[in-house]
């Protein structure tokens, strides 16, 4: 699975009387709600079906929560206890700071930013902090304000500066007893057989400790201090089986929750490839310790869930491109070695999401591909998901503000006009073919361990997903498939990738920091990489004769930088330039090529490009990141029976995130 980002920024001036998309606002967030899309459709044995894979979900909260950092439930439950407690005066600039930075920590489900990973800090005074604390009765005060004061403590949650030990300088809670990264990678090394065909993911789920000088895995099950969490996931799914759609899905359910109680990875796998082969429900999944983002090491997994409802006819799109999946492989401008000579089993659909939870929540993907493991995706194909009433909820929060990006960081009226006509088409087909075909695209070599490019990896891979993207968007196959209107449309989203590679996506970061996020890597390699291959590279020709030009260019208009594209085809040509050798690097487990092009073209930030867009971005009073409030799936009884299941959407963000805080606490 690797996650696609909404990265187009939303303002909060609601228009629509019945429905306000954009609900809350503050430091860098807006908060939206999403509907449940064909909810009223479901049968009730549907509904029953969903409703207990949704509460599943939302008890695995805490186990995010405790991977983030060994600090973060201690810092929660101690805001929770001042919301809750605190006999005091509830008004004022310090207590709206304090609100603020609850709001914040509830968001990012620690104390550190849900996307730069770096720490974040109260702004209203420790003293003032320590007061709330004490009369609410909370106990540790002193190390609490250690935890979220401290500029010197916990300063990142995944550290990606290779000049230090990236295990003991990240915050997150896999590796503890002051483990280095030498020890974990030696660790590991002992168990990965290079001649596996189906190698396990060892270290996915589990806990890396050093005690006494000894060196252990404490795996994630149901006796582990998961447990209780993983306990109350289990009792869901057992409920949830009883409703299923087929026996499929009782088959990976079942797979499912022995996994989840033994903790044993072959389990795991085998449900992965269960649950790959179930194509016939409307209803499904995504369950478990999956993505490893967050790991400085790209080993270990959160955990996350998206319980799924498919959208039917928005999926004949994403069929019709997985249908021709042979033929986007065969036609990859890639080394025929690193191609597949059978895809397998791509099964691509539009869902509607029922509930966001863990790594999916608040901040949400909106495309998903799945499973990871490189042998299964071979044999048995994958499952790629665009989750639609989430892109549409972005789309119609974004007609609520009166400002735009695009207005702003286009070069000139026919870029905007060309964006406003083919934008959001393109930029939904691009995610179809990042997610359905691009990550399940290629293989690797024989011999070529799944985890040989270490740290580099997350990055790597979503760069090679989305030039196979970029690439084929510009494909005259896309208009005769009728999935682009035409040809030129394309053109669209070359145009934005650059802009916003290059430019609109720093917005997010604070000047003078390097670029840490996988994604926002990959988009700022790809773009520069382009950029600085394709200078001189094109073409103009007029009355005084044909001269060099750059393919993309660099501009600049009433002291305002923009970066234009000259030649499309060319641009196109370098996607192709780039994929062949992502695609190599990954194939071969060529770690020092992939570690030069991540250092070379994706960390560093021009910073007077940075310093411009966020002055230029701060003109539009627009929030850089999103995220959502879950709609709530309220049983309706009659008699002391459940006869039905309605859905609600009135919760705010604050208080669904102090009520799942109550209702779903198990650590």
């Amino acid at each position: 699975m690797v996650l696609a980002m909404v990265l187009s920024a939303v303002g909060c001036t609601p228009k629509n009387k019945d429905f306000k998309y954009c609900i809350d606002e503050f430091a860098d967030v807006k908060i939206m709600r999403y509907r449940i899309e064909g909810w009223d459709s479901l049968s009730f044995r549907q509904k029953q079906f969903v409703y207990h894979l949704a509460e599943s979900a939302k008890w695995g909260r805490d186990i995010f929560w405790d991977q983030h950092c060994a600090y973060g439930l201690q810092v929660r439950h101690a805001i929770e206890k001042v919301f809750e407690d605190y006999p005091g005066a509830r008004k004022g600039k310090d207590w709206d700071d304090f609100t603020v930075y609850a709001k914040r920590v509830f968001f990012a489900s620690g104390i550190h930013h849900h996307y730069a990973q770096d720490k974040f800090y109260p702004a209203c005074s420790s003293d003032y902090m320590k007061e709330l604390l004490s009369a609410s009765g909370v106990e540790d005060i002193d190390m609490l304000i250690k935890v979220m004061y401290d500029t010197d403590f916990l300063l990142q949650r995944r550290c990606t500066d290779t000049s230090k030990d990236i295990v003991a300088a990240s915050s997150v809670n896999f590796y503890q007893g002051g483990l280095t990264r030498e020890e974990v990678d030696a660790f590991y090394a002992k168990m990965a057989r290079k001649d596996d065909p189906r190698p396990l993911s060892y270290g996915l789920n589990s806990t890396l400790v050093k005690e006494n000088g000894r060196i252990y895995e404490q795996v994630w099950n149901i006796d582990s201090p998961y447990g209780p969490a993983i306990r109350k996931m289990v009792e869901e799914l057992e409920l949830a089986s009883q409703y299923a759609e087929n026996d499929a899905q009782k088959e990976y359910l079942a797979l499912l929750i022995a996994y989840y109680k033994t903790g044993d990875l072959k389990l795991w796998d085998d449900f992965n490839v269960a649950w790959v082969q179930e194509k016939e429900g409307a209803i499904d999944l995504i369950h478990g310790f999956i993505e490893d983002y967050e790991d400085p090491l790209g080993r270990k997994a959160t955990w996350e869930s998206i319980v799924e409802i498919k959208d039917f006819e928005a999926s004949r799109r994403t069929e019709t491109i997985s249908a021709h999946a042979q033929w986007f492989e065969d036609n990859s401008p890639v080394d025929p070695r690193f191609k597949k000579k059978a895809v397998k089993g791509i099964v691509a659909k539009v869902i509607n999401a029922a509930v966001l939870a863990g790594d999916c929540y608040p901040p949400t993907p909106i495309g998903v591909n799945l499973p990871n493991a490189d042998w299964i995706r071979k044999e048995y194909g994958s499952k790629s998901v665009t989750i639609s009433n989430i892109t549409r909820a972005y789309d119609l929060a974004a007609e609520e503000a009166p400002k735009s990006t695009l207005s702003e960081f286009a070069y000139d009226e026919n870029e905007v006009a060309l964006v406003k006509k083919y934008g959001n088409l393109t930029s939904e087909i691009h995610t179809d073919l990042h997610e359905c075909l691009g990550h399940g695209s290629g293989q690797l070599l024989p011999g070529t361990p799944s985890g040989a490019l270490g740290e580099y990896a997350s990055c790597l891979e979503e760069a090679r997903a989305d030039l196979f993207g970029l690439y084929y968007l510009g494909d005259e196959k896309l208009v005769e498939l009728g999935i682009l209107p035409d040809y030129d449309a394309y053109k669209a989203q070359y145009a934005s990738y650059i802009r916003n590679g290059l430019m609109t996506q720093f917005s997010r970061v604070e000047l003078g920091r390097d670029n840490t996020e996988a994604h926002m890597q990959n988009r700022l390699l790809i773009a520069k990489w382009c950029y600085e291959h394709g200078l001189g590279e094109a073409h103009i020709c007029d009355e005084e004769g044909c001269r060099p030009m750059d393919v993309i260019e660099k501009k600049v208009k009433d002291g305002k930088t923009y970066f234009v594209v000259n030649d499309y085809e060319i641009l196109r040509q370098l996607f192709a330039e780039l994929l062949a050798e992502v695609q190599r690097i990954k194939s071969e487990g060529d770690y020092e090529a992939g570690k030069a092009l991540v250092e070379t073209y994706a960390v560093k930030i021009d910073p007077e490009i940075h310093r411009e867009v966020l002055e230029r971005y701060a003109s539009l009073n627009l929030k850089p990141y999103g995220g959502f409030v879950n709609p709530e799936i309220v049983p309706v009884y009659r008699e002391g029976e459940i006869v039905d299941y309605q859905v609600t959407y009135d919760e705010d963000f604050l208080s669904q995130s102090l009520r799942y805080g109550k209702q779903y606490k198990t650590l």
